[in-house]
Parts: structure tokens; sequence; C-alpha cells
């Protein structure tokens, strides 16, 4: 895993939108800390899951430098903006369709519990986080949030559809909430259906109790196989930050990156 890269079509967006270094100071000081050689350290602890101090010495910078500047960037609002770029093109490219969208949810456990961790009721309590995530019809990733992992599914329609991307790229006002959208029996109540119906979104919500047969799962599936590619990068699967904004970090460069991936053709 030493030798993990990244591809290089998003190499070089990301490289586009990191901040130029600061030029160094008149009366000298430490050596600037270079913004891609800090990213590619990032990509590597975001691919294999290694503690900060297992970082192999010729990356080049050690963990604790990717997870201070991780931080900044996520202040700075710089892996939302990627990952709506990432998006823009998508439906520039007519691969984006999010009138229709889909929500699912996995956990994952949290080691050391911290912010956005609770007592998980499939996994005998022990501390995890909820990863919820809200796709178009082709599985391409509009929001992910993190959550407790006892916090129930239904709470966390209402958020994601808020922050629903108002996507740009083509004349016309974008929109600001989907027209559609399937979930299973997991987010069946009244409450929130009444408030998306006063948004004016369609639900497919699939009701407790009610006997299978819905044939939402033709719909569906494609949320499914997306939760499949997140949690196959090592850092989404287990969870060992502590803070909501590291958290929030990751999940957003997840998403981006499955962007690229599907805009580039390379998921399979």
């Amino acid at each position: 895993m030493a030798d993990a890269r990244m591809p290089q079509p998003f190499h070089e967006l990301a490289q586009s939108l990191l901040p130029e270094e600061p030029p160094m100071g008149p009366h000298g000081g430490r050596r600037l800390l270079k913004n891609m050689v800090v990213w590619k350290v990032i990509w590597y602890v975001f691919l294999t899951n290694c503690r900060r101090k297992d970082v192999p010495p010729k990356m080049g910078y050690c963990g604790e430098t990717a997870r201070t500047r991780l931080l900044r960037r996520e202040g700075e609002e710089i892996w939302d903006y990627l990952h709506q770029l990432l998006l823009a093109t998508l439906y520039q490219q007519q691969q984006l369709h999010a009138e229709t969208t889909m929500i699912d949810s996995t956990q994952v456990r949290a080691f050391g519990g911290g912010e956005k961790a609770g007592p998980s009721p499939v996994d005998r309590r022990k501390k995890g986080t909820k990863y919820t995530l809200f796709v178009d019809r082709d599985g391409v990733p509009l929001v992910i949030r993190a959550a407790a992992a006892n916090r129930s599914d239904h709470l966390e329609i209402p958020p994601a559809v808020a922050n629903y991307p108002e996507v740009k790229g083509k004349r016309g006002r974008p929109r600001s909430h989907p027209a559609r959208l399937y979930a299973d029996a997991g987010y069946d109540c009244e409450a929130t259906r009444a408030v998306l119906r006063w948004l004016g979104v369609k639900t497919h919500i699939r009701k407790r109790g009610h006997a299978h047969g819905s044939h939402l799962e033709k719909v569906r599936w494609v949320v499914e196989r997306s939760i499949s590619w997140l949690i196959g990068l090592r850092r989404m699967r287990v969870r060992y930050d502590r803070l909501g904004m590291m958290i929030d970090g990751w999940t957003t460069i997840a998403a981006a990156v499955a962007c690229c991936e599907i805009l580039s053709e390379t998921v399979t």
C-alpha cells in the first residue's frame, strides 16, 4: 500500500483547487509544506486507514501534518467545492439525474468514540457511526451524512434533503430539492412524509409491517451499490477519528472520489 496513488484526473483537479503555498518570510523559518505532497499523505491514509504515526517516512511528511491540513481545508470548504465541481461536470455531461433520489445508510465501528458516535443497536451497543448516503437515480453521491449509530433513520431524511446540492452547469435555475425519493421501511415516518409533500417531493417509502412486494429494490439497488463502493475505501470502513470535522472531511472526499470515478468510467 505504500505505492497507493491517486487517479490522475482526481490528482489534477485537486491540485487546481488547493491554494498556493505562502511565500517564505523575509526572516526565513521552517521549510514550507507543499500542498500536493501533504495531499498525497492524506490520500495514503484515506486508502490504507493506517494510524497517523504509521505513515511511511518516504511519503515526505508525517500523518499529523496530513491531519492538520485536512482539518484546515475542511474549514475552508475545499472538499465541498471539489465535490460540487465534480457534480457540475457530471451534470454537464448528462451523467447526473438528481430529480430521482434514493437514501440508505450503513454503520461502522467507532473505536474510541468521539463526536458523531453512539451505541450501535445492531452491534451489542458498541460505539458506532451511521453513514447516510443520498444518491441520484444512477448512484452518484449527492450527500453523505455522519451521525451516531443509534440515531433513527427517518430523522436523516430532512437534513439530507436540506443539503441537496443545487448543481449548476446548464441554463435555468438549478433544482433545490428532488422530485422523487425512494427509501426502505427504516425511513417510514408520516411526519417526514408530510414535510416532503410540503416541499413537493413525491415519496416512495415502504411502510413498516406491510408485506414485502413493493418492488422498490428495482430502483433502490443503486444506493446499496454506492455504499459498497464507499465502504471499500478503508478510512470509511472503520472509524478511528474522534472529531466530527475530521469525519465530515473524509466523507466529502469519499463522495468526490466516487464522482470522479463515475466521471472517468473506472467504477465497475
